[in-house]
């Protein structure tokens, strides 16, 4: 990609930061929407492939907005809140069906029963399960109900919430709330588009002039220069990074390590502009305090 075409692809997304993240976020929450919908009907083996064409076209929209930060960090997080939203909703499902289309009795307790034990020597929570039945003699439909403790006794009256269809096991009236459920989906989604919001303030102008700021020649690294006598300039310093990327001889990953105390005057993304010219690119991530360079990266540092 040339020069010419990068600056106008930045000058493009400077114009409409705002826009974009507003398409990535409505991208966001339809994909979710799509998944609570699909989840009911489909299990792991299709939705998987899913979750992951939508990571992948996640991170291409994530990198467009032009953070410093890796997009394939910040799609993880997005993608796993957008999951676990999916994941609260689809358990509050049954109780919205239920409270819409339920019918409140009262029902007499006819039988008590517990899981079977599960797990090592048995120590999985066993639930207890109560067969009901009208008040008419008529049993109520669906599966039996449940509950974690013994709350029943066989011939008690309880009231209860069934479901006409049959479909959804009988539950008691405070059991039916999906109130704590449908606030942590929210939650949750919420998130991912905070997400959203936060890598495109890292991508915008101000971010970056602030970062620029912060890298900036200040009071550590003159200290540093006053320490190691390097009084050399910035122009002086950047041809020995050109002289560095040259005849520096690679790691066994390929790249060239320079370490940014040698060049205290210029910032990662000029070292990155350098190395651009030179036809290598600057790591993002994964350097552990040094620079590295590479013909081609996976995450690379936008060079000024």
């Amino acid at each position: 990609m040339s020069e010419s075409a990068e600056d106008e692809g930045r000058i493009r997304r400077a114009r409409c930061p705002v826009a974009l993240a507003a398409g990535i976020g409505c991208y966001v929450l339809a994909v979710i929407a799509g998944m609570f919908v699909l989840v009911e009907n489909f299990g792991p083996g299709l939705l998987a492939p899913l979750w992951i064409a939508h990571g992948v076209l996640l991170i291409v929209l994530i990198r467009e907005l032009g953070a410093r930060e890796s997009s394939t960090y910040a799609t993880l997080f997005i993608a796993a809140t957008s999951l676990m939203s999916v994941y609260v909703a689809d358990m509050a499902r049954e109780d919205l069906t239920l409270q819409q289309r339920g019918e409140e009795v009262a029902a007499t307790v006819v039988r008590e029963w517990r899981d079977a034990a599960e797990g090592r020597k048995g120590r999985k929570g066993r639930d207890y399960n109560y067969a009901l039945e009208r008040q008419d003699g008529t049993a109520v439909p669906g599966p039996a109900m449940k509950a974690t403790s013994d709350r029943y006794d066989v011939g008690q009256v309880v009231t209860v919430i069934e479901d006409p269809k049959g479909e959804i096991r009988p539950r008691a009236p405070g059991q039916a709330d999906a109130t704590g459920e449908a606030l942590g989906s929210a939650a949750f989604a919420l998130t991912a588009l905070g997400s959203v919001g936060w890598m495109t303030w890292r991508g915008s102008d101000t971010a970056r002039s602030r970062d620029t700021r912060k890298r900036g020649p200040g009071r550590l690294k003159k200290g540093y220069k006053t320490v190691t006598r390097n009084h050399s300039t910035q122009v002086e310093q950047e041809e020995k990074l050109r002289e560095a990327l040259r005849t520096h001889p690679v790691d066994r990953r390929g790249c060239i390590k320079v370490e940014p105390e040698a060049y205290p005057d210029l910032s990662q993304g000029r070292a990155a502009r350098i190395a651009w010219e030179a036809g290598l690119r600057a790591e993002a991530v994964g350097n552990r305090g040094s620079w590295r360079f590479k013909e081609t990266m996976t995450e690379e540092v936008p060079h000024d």
